[in-house]
């Protein structure tokens, strides 16, 4: 059993975590971190967060040349860690948060803890499709913001029938050619104001009742999808140089079911303008408490949020 009490416990890595960290360690609260890593489900996971697979960052202040996702969160560890933040690159597998100090069990190491930081994140919703994994980042993409300029003036499809396709959908017929929305249904289901802004824009055009079954490339990168009609069942070939996966994402809040309040999807509630969840010394930062931005910037300014928020309420429990 673990006797040392941390003041900070941050479950989980990325720009929300790591920024938590440095705000938390230089206000002297010597955090304690849990980066998170492979799991059997997903052996590929590494620390760090969405941009681990992120091959290009062209959006994040401070790097006018660009950074791969992968170093930027090297530069993020090195200052959390230079700061004194103590770093365990595994997954949290139990908590328990129904007395204080809040109890945290890692894969090797546990600890007791004042606070609790969650920055556990979100997964893009991938199709599992041939060819997707071999595409990703050189053509395969769940972010038009985040990789939305590197399609400038190209054909692109968009797949996914709800408001964050929509969204995908139109903001990437700013920037590129053309903009091919492949649905699995005849309707969509996004909302009113965003189907028919979608529907108006003379540069998205609609492939309905069919599936994306196929990724095709080459070398340099991704050339083509085989899409098929799921009420005829024929099958072509649609050329494109991007194809962007807008069917959700899934925040990863099992840890935490039945302990606090999540929005039906599954994200935890915070309270407006604050990192606060419904239990008091908890906080939530990143996506796992925002369905809407999912940026490197927003989770990092939510991160110095909940460090800033942890900070204060020790100070008001005299902790």
């Amino acid at each position: 059993m673990a006797e040392k009490i941390n003041k900070v416990t941050i479950i989980g890595s990325g720009p929300a975590g790591y920024t938590a960290a440095i705000y938390a360690a230089r206000a002297n609260l010597q955090p304690v971190m849990f980066a998170g890593g492979p799991t059997l489900e997903d052996a590929q996971r590494v620390p760090g967060g969405q941009l681990m697979i992120t091959t290009e960052v062209e959006n994040y202040p401070g790097f006018p040349q660009g950074i791969t996702g992968p170093e930027l969160m090297e530069h993020f560890q090195k200052q959390a860690e230079r700061f004194g933040t103590v770093i365990h690159m595994e997954n949290v597998v139990k908590v328990d948060l129904s007395k204080r100090p809040f109890f945290i069990q890692g894969e090797s190491v546990s600890c007791y803890s004042e606070t609790v930081i969650i920055a556990t994140g979100a997964s893009a919703k991938w199709l599992h499709i041939k060819g997707e994994d071999q595409f990703k980042n050189r053509g395969v993409s769940a972010c038009a913001t985040c990789d939305g300029a590197f399609y400038k003036n190209q054909d692109v499809l968009v797949v996914g029938g709800g408001d964050t396709a929509m969204e995908e959908a139109t903001y990437l017929a700013k920037i590129v050619k053309s903009v091919t929305v492949v649905h699995r249904r005849d309707t969509l289901r996004a909302s009113k104001v965003m189907q028919e802004r979608a529907l108006k824009n003379p540069k998205i055009s609609f492939v309905w009742d069919s599936a994306v079954e196929e990724v095709v490339g080459n070398e340099r990168g991704m050339t083509g999808a085989v899409v098929r009609n799921l009420k005829t069942g024929d099958a072509r070939q649609v050329e494109a140089t991007g194809l962007f996966v807008a069917i959700g994402h899934t925040p990863t809040t099992n840890l935490f079911q039945g302990v606090l309040e999540m929005h039906p999807s599954g994200y935890l509630k915070t309270v407006p303008g604050s990192t606060r969840t419904s239990l008091p010394g908890v906080f939530a930062c990143g996506d796992v408490q925002d369905s809407y931005y999912r940026q490197a910037i927003t989770a990092a300014g939510s991160g110095c949020m909940a460090a800033i928020d942890a900070e204060r309420w020790l100070i008001e429990e005299g902790a």
